[in-house]
């Protein structure tokens, strides 16, 4: 969006809670890879940007299943050439950055979060989280991209501008991954999506430039087979051994990705 803007004469300020994570390593254990159809790639292309992702891009013709007695289903999206990409969320994340700083209109300020604004004022309330600075935005237009937990749309809910919910799902995610085998090649087929369903909850894997897959665990966050059981060692070789005997051997570091890694929330937002 700011690119958009820039391209239409603008100044754009974006205020990034997080630090630069071109200087910084902070994706780890949450970055589930975004799936880029038509509509993204046409929105990269209007921006001039796409031809610099396209070649790290893996094409995903469709899904394949993986069933709890090992055997594999192939569903095709489309014909035979449609398909989806597979793309590292934070390689999209720094080229776009990168690209949107050589605008010269274009100002990304890291670790700066919004705390708030007040609609009556149009003020917008800034806190610099290195050095504990506030700083308030006053009679400028604001696009809110703060996310599920959005600081201005809560807000826009207590001043009575609109009516809000945040309705967790039950469910949250833990990342893990299967690295390249020892001689570097991809250890599943790479141009599909590969889903492990098991009714209340599932694995999922996409394709990496690397010949990794970042692999996705949604578990309930209660219940019989949920995250507030598997917190053992015996309990996650378990769960894996019963639900997913074919990706065990794929996941040397399973036991590391699952206790280090975060754990996502997960949740619909009305308004």
């Amino acid at each position: 969006m700011a690119m958009y803007l820039s391209e239409k004469g603008y100044r754009v300020d974006i205020y990034e809670r997080r630090p630069d994570m071109r200087k910084t390593n902070i994706s780890a254990g949450r970055s589930i890879n975004l799936a880029v159809s038509k509509r993204g790639i046409t929105a990269l292309e209007e921006i001039g940007v796409f031809h610099k992702i396209s070649s790290k891009l893996i094409p995903m013709y469709g899904r394949i299943i993986h069933d709890i007695d090992g055997s594999t289903r192939f569903l095709p999206y489309g014909r035979p050439d449609q398909y989806i990409n597979s793309v590292s969320r934070s390689e999209l994340n720094i080229l776009l950055m990168t690209e949107a700083e050589k605008t010269d209109r274009i100002r990304i300020l890291f670790q700066h979060s919004c705390s708030g604004m007040d609609l009556e004022s149009g003020t917008v309330f800034i806190a610099n989280e290195v050095n504990g600075d506030q700083v308030t935005l006053q009679g400028t237009p604001v696009i809110a991209a703060d996310g599920s937990g959005s600081a201005v749309r809560e807000s826009m809910i207590e001043s009575g501008h609109i009516s809000g919910s945040f309705d967790p799902l039950g469910h949250s995610y833990k990342e893990l991954s299967i690295p390249p085998d020892k001689s570097d090649e991809f250890q599943l087929e790479p141009n599909a999506l590969h889903i492990w369903p098991r009714g209340k909850f599932m694995l999922i894997a996409l394709p990496n430039m690397d010949r990794s897959f970042t692999v996705t665990l949604f578990l309930p966050n209660t219940g019989d087979i949920s995250f507030s059981t598997v917190r053992s060692l015996d309990d996650l070789n378990i769960l894996f051994e019963k639900n997913f005997p074919d990706v065990l051997e794929f996941i040397p570091n399973l036991q590391t990705d699952y206790f280090s890694n975060p754990t996502g929330k997960l949740g619909t937002v009305r308004c």
